[in-house]
């Protein structure tokens, strides 16, 4: 069995964010004290993934670059791949066809931020699943605007409603799967939608009708944010000043996380306080090495 592989969506106009992102991409902004991009690598290196291809668009995929370079000093291998133009989220899945190369796979969108106590043994259960999808979901108050979950009288899922007018639960599924082997191959057999994009909601339907979709609703004690806008990136960034002021503890600290999993070795991680110096990300690695020495 192939490791399990990520991919990091970062593509899009962002013209919602106008006109910040006429010079940037949006995952390059930050939340708080981070590029957002941070949030969703670190996600995925919670779920044991080493393995990642960022997709971006042509003029931002650099940006990505010059940032995460190939991620070996973070002890991760990271690729790039550029989406021309936006086609749907599914499209992720053709564009890193031969990345993936037949292993099992995690799709993230890199707006979105996870934050969670149990979160590491949620991603790292997920990420062991041989067989089938998984996605998450998480309630809402505005959920016409998002892809639905509907249940049955079980409580079963039983069918992905993309912003629906009636909703039929407060349920959305948020920008993070994981799938088997065979998303590629269901990936091509998808229609292009009304607005000519391949829909993750419809690669997920093809799983469900498959009985191989599960859902995993995150509840109390579980934050979810998807900072697409101005306000949802403020609310976003206050909330991570919040806990990060209260615990005293990096909310999406890559650096952090690559050392207390073992990716990398505490000369790597001086080397990052070198790189850092006088920052607060050098000052938080120092007590990060403190507390382990």
């Amino acid at each position: 069995m192939k490791k399990r592989k990520g991919i990091i969506l970062a593509g899009g106009s962002g013209t919602r964010l106008y006109p910040l992102t006429k010079a940037t991409s949006k995952q390059l902004l930050p939340i708080y004290n981070k590029p957002l991009i941070y949030y969703s690598l670190s996600t995925l290196m919670l779920a044991g993934i080493k393995d990642i291809l960022i997709i971006s668009t042509p003029q931002d995929i650099g940006g990505f670059q010059n940032l995460l370079g190939d991620g070996s000093d973070l002890g991760i291998r990271l690729e790039y791949a550029v989406q021309p133009k936006p086609e749907g989220l599914a499209q992720a899945f053709l564009i890193g066809e031969s990345f993936l190369n037949g292993s099992p796979s995690a799709l993230i969108l890199g707006d979105n931020i996870y934050h969670g106590q149990g979160l590491y043994n949620i991603l790292i259960e997920a990420s062991d699943r041989v067989d089938g999808a998984l996605i998450f979901g998480y309630h809402v108050d505005d959920p016409s605007r998002y892809g639905i979950a509907s249940f049955n009288q079980d409580k079963k899922l039983e069918k992905i409603i993309e912003k629906p007018e009636n909703p039929p639960s407060s349920i959305a599924v948020t920008g993070l799967y994981f799938y088997d082997v065979s998303v590629v191959e269901k990936t091509k057999t998808l229609k292009p939608s009304a607005r000519g994009e391949l829909e993750i909601t419809d690669l997920n339907n093809l799983y469900l009708a498959e009985n191989k979709l599960d859902i995993v609703v995150l509840g109390r004690g579980y934050a979810w944010f998807d900072a697409g806008t101005f306000e949802s990136m403020l609310e976003a960034s206050q909330f991570i000043r919040s806990i990060e002021k209260r615990q005293n503890l990096m909310v999406g600290s890559v650096e952090e996380i690559a050392y207390r999993l073992g990716y990398i070795d505490k000369n790597q991680v001086l080397q990052h306080i070198k790189n850092t110096k006088n920052s607060s990300l050098s000052i938080y690695l120092q007590s990060v090495i403190n507390e382990n020495s």
